[in-house]
């Protein structure tokens, strides 16, 4: 049956809302955070490429009230489809239709006559009404013109349509009593998964304000055209706003949509800080250090009388000649001693050199664990940035090979795709070879190993005692150097730990401490932890077990709270 003849079901219901301008959203009211959205899927597969305006507004959730207002209620559209669904379901019922469906497909079955060798699949198929196997036997008869080929397309196809009349009937519950035809009740099914989806649609968009997720082309069957009409200019108003909104945010548009900007960087490492001391202020700790005196560059306000040595640069001179007055009195010429003096005390702000070292082997895929590595990178920066410009931080990428990267394509990074699936592997590579190439080598193995060597060689410039490694990882090492000898070792070796093991202790004999972040994995084993602390203590270092997705709070948290052991 087709559109114009079907009977209208109830109508359309008039949806009506009055434009009221104080909704209106203020010009200094803060936007949205669209950052975060943008970066969450730059974290999760690493691409850089342009965000389109739709996959922006489908990231970005709105304050609904933002837009109240502004065009038809989405609760009056959301309540005319639910009566256009309710009118159906009491109008018709599911039985006749089920077995008119069922009728038509032993119809067109029962006069084929198949081939001999194709008798008893065909047989077999219709009694177990198995669409796959019918469509195997129309490729198997071996000719399209053949009259059962012909005929096993119109079995298919009847086939085809009683599997959707029965999950129309098991799928909605139907408490008319008119029956309808096969065509109309594909018809009436269509309609009314466009309906749930429609609703589905309206029903994000009232929580989240994602006007952009409604298809307004489906919705135009069910509304008045003013209230289309309205709702369209609502959605190009979201728009404008979430572009308004992205350009103040760092996110800058070209011809073809959005790409994230250093300011964008920023904005999103501020606000990842600022969940991260949040959570923090519950435990009642404070995360700024209290005054420590002692020879520095930072003055503070208290004063201290003046001793041999103290620097003359932190004198205070207003204080030291009022002392002056007082002892001597009214009268010219002031005759300043060593006892009026009264210098600034200071505060030391030593500085600190960290390397983190971030395991993106081939494990890490599972449960996203390298997009929680990635957001404790791009949080710990941030934070250095921000409070603690002077110390110096370092990131390595590690898995088969261990390499420093930039900050800049931290976000990008992914971890290693894996190569070999065989349970044992023992692979060993003469990596001084001209013929070796890196690029040749399977990539997915942890080297730990020479993750801390390219850490402990950019800690050795650094002229700070207070040096440090944090290493991010879930498990053993399975891949070590023995000078031009790369090992490649599955299930893990004890060669291979021996030569993390020696790493770690040329860290200790340089000063370096190795402070490790042990994620979950489901291959980690107690092997695992065992292995960590015995890293960790050879450089009296410390271990900490963390879901990844608080990893970003446990590292800027321990570093912090490593700055204030060091100014104490």
């Amino acid at each position: 049956m087709t559109r114009s003849t079907r009977p209208k079901l109830g109508g359309v219901i008039h949806a009506y809302q009055k434009y009221d301008p104080r909704h209106f959203p203020s010009p200094t009211q803060p936007p949205p955070d669209l950052v975060s959205g943008a970066f969450e899927h730059l974290l999760m597969y690493g691409d850089l490429r342009e965000l389109t305006e739709e996959e922006l507004a489908r990231a970005v959730r709105i304050d609904p009230s933002q837009l109240a207002g502004l065009g038809p209620s989405l609760e009056a559209l959301m309540a005319l489809l639910r009566e256009r669904k309710r009118k159906i379901l009491e109008t018709y019922e599911t039985a006749t239709v089920q077995r008119e469906a069922r009728s038509r497909y032993d119809e067109a079955a029962r006069p084929l006559d198949p081939p001999r060798r194709l008798r008893e699949r065909f047989r077999r198929a219709v009694h177990q009404e198995q669409l796959y196997e019918l469509e195997r036997l129309w490729y198997a008869t071996g000719d399209d013109r053949h009259p059962f080929a012909r005929g096993l397309l119109r079995v298919i196809r009847h086939l085809g349509d009683l599997y959707q009349v029965d999950e129309l009937a098991a799928k909605y519950e139907f408490i008319g009593r008119r029956s309808m035809t096969v065509e109309q009740a594909l018809e009436i099914k269509e309609e009314l998964e466009k309906i749930d989806e429609l609703l589905r649609q309206l029903e994000e968009a009232a929580k989240t304000g994602q006007i952009a997720v409604i298809d307004l082309d489906a919705m135009r069957e069910f509304t008045e055209p003013g209230d289309w009409e309205r709702l369209r200019q609502l959605q190009e108003l979201a728009q404008d706003l979430l572009r308004e909104w992205a350009e103040r945010q760092g996110l800058e548009r070209d011809g073809k949509g959005f790409r994230l900007t250093p300011r964008a960087y920023r904005l999103f490492q501020g606000k990842l800080l600022e969940r991260i001391f949040s959570e923090l202020e519950a435990s009642r700790t404070g995360r700024h250090t209290g005054p420590v005196v002692g020879e520095g560059s930072v003055e503070l306000e208290a004063t201290k009388p003046y001793e041999f040595g103290d620097s003359l640069a932190q004198l205070d001179l207003t204080q030291s000649m009022l002392n002056a007055l007082v002892r001597q009195g009214p009268g010219l010429p002031v005759r300043m001693r060593s006892d009026d003096l009264v210098v600034h005390r200071t505060r030391n702000t030593p500085k600190c050199a960290t390397v983190v070292v971030m395991d993106l082997s081939g494990s890490t895929r599972y449960d996203g664990i390298y997009i929680h590595v990635k957001r404790m990178a791009l949080a710990l920066q941030g934070l250095i940035l921000q409070e603690y410009p002077g110390d110096f931080l370092r990131f390595v990428e590690m898995a088969t090979f261990a390499r420093v990267v930039p900050p800049g394509e931290i976000a990008t990074l992914l971890p290693k795709p894996v190569t070999i699936f065989d349970p044992v592997v023992r692979l060993k590579i003469d990596m001084s070879r001209e013929e070796a190439n890196p690029l040749l080598v399977p990539p997915h193995f942890t080297n730990i190993q020479h993750g801390l060597e390219q850490a402990r060689r950019l800690l050795a410039a650094q002229d700070s005692p207070n040096r440090q490694i944090i290493l991010i990882t879930d498990g053993l090492p399975t891949a070590h150097f023995e000078h031009p000898w790369l090992y490649m070792l599955y299930p893990p070796d004890p060669l291979t730990e021996e030569a993390t093991l020696r790493e770690g202790r040329l860290c200790h004999r340089d000063g370096i401490t190795i402070n490790i972040f042990l994620l979950p994995s489901w291959s980690q084993s107690e092997e695992d932890v065992r292995f960590a602390y015995r890293l960790a203590e050879s450089t009296r270092g410390r271990v900490f077990f963390t879901a990844g997705k608080d990893l970003d709070r446990y590292v800027v948290w321990d570093y912090v709270k490593r700055k204030r052991e060091i100014l104490s």
